[in-house]
């Protein structure tokens, strides 16, 4: 039996990167998934390869700025599943800009979707969960909630408000009885397609690599798949004193 056995996760941003391994590893340990995202065709390939595995998962489209469209995707999951026991708030921008020179449309872009995105969706589920015997929600954060940077000023503050209304929202929960734990995860930097991209951008790539490596004490830039461990745990029973807090999956980057 896997670790969230019969289980429904959605996932939302679940067709690339840090998204996509969550979706796998929930659906390896028993859950079915509702894969989530903007891209449709990469989001339907997880799902196929989800089933292919012998896994259980169906994709719905979802921008998780618009509260309409989170009505309309928790209603298909309440039919078709008749609850939901994890939301997994993944999905996630960047603009590079500073405090001094962002544009406004840029911060309000990384807002929208960083941190308008993870309450919407907590609302959500808080609305299901509450009425079919709890849960658990977690909300991907970001060691760059937790520390500052000066290219990244809409980032951080997204990032650094996630943090924060996690704690609101596990109080709320636990305050009202409702057995929904929310609990945000910060990862540092990982190696992803999007972090590949980047790296290729810099005249010296291999430079720029060893360069974020040497920020991680612990030796080498984390995998997509170590935060989707953390996940397992934080959605599974395992975890059920915990709410409220930060896991920090970092390679003790935030511990300097």
């Amino acid at each position: 039996m896997g670790r969230v056995q019969d289980k429904t996760a959605l996932v939302t941003g679940a067709a690339s990167g840090i998204g996509r391994a969550i979706a796998l590893m929930l659906a390896k340990h028993g859950a079915q998934v509702v894969v989530t995202d903007l891209t449709e065709g990469a989001a339907r390939e997880v799902v196929d390869e989800i089933i292919s595995e012998g896994g259980k998962a169906f994709f719905e489209p979802l921008n998780v700025s618009e509260t309409a469209q989170w009505a309309e995707v928790t209603a298909a999951v309440k039919a078709r599943c008749g609850g939901l026991d994890i939301l997994v708030n993944n999905a996630g921008i960047t603009e590079r800009g500073d405090a001094e020179s962002i544009a406004l449309s840029d911060w309000n872009a990384v807002i929208n979707v960083n941190l308008n995105g993870v309450f919407l969706g907590t609302q959500a589920a808080i609305n299901i969960m509450k009425d079919t015997g709890g849960g658990s929600i977690i909300n991907i954060s970001s060691i760059e909630g937790m520390i500052g940077d000066a290219n990244l000023s809409a980032y951080t503050a997204s990032k650094g408000g996630v943090r924060s209304f996690t704690k609101s929202a596990a109080l709320l929960c636990a305050e009202k009885g409702y057995g929904i734990r929310v609990n945000a995860i910060n990862p540092g930097v990982i190696r992803t397609a999007l972090l590949n991209d980047h790296l290729a951008s810099f005249d010296d790539p291999e430079q720029e690599t060893q360069r974020l490596i040497d920020q991680h004490p612990i030796g080498f830039l984390g995998s997509p798949d170590d935060v989707a461990y953390g996940v397992v745990y934080l959605a599974c029973d395992e975890s059920r004193f915990v709410t409220g807090a930060d896991l920090v999956i970092d390679g003790g980057y935030t511990a300097q």
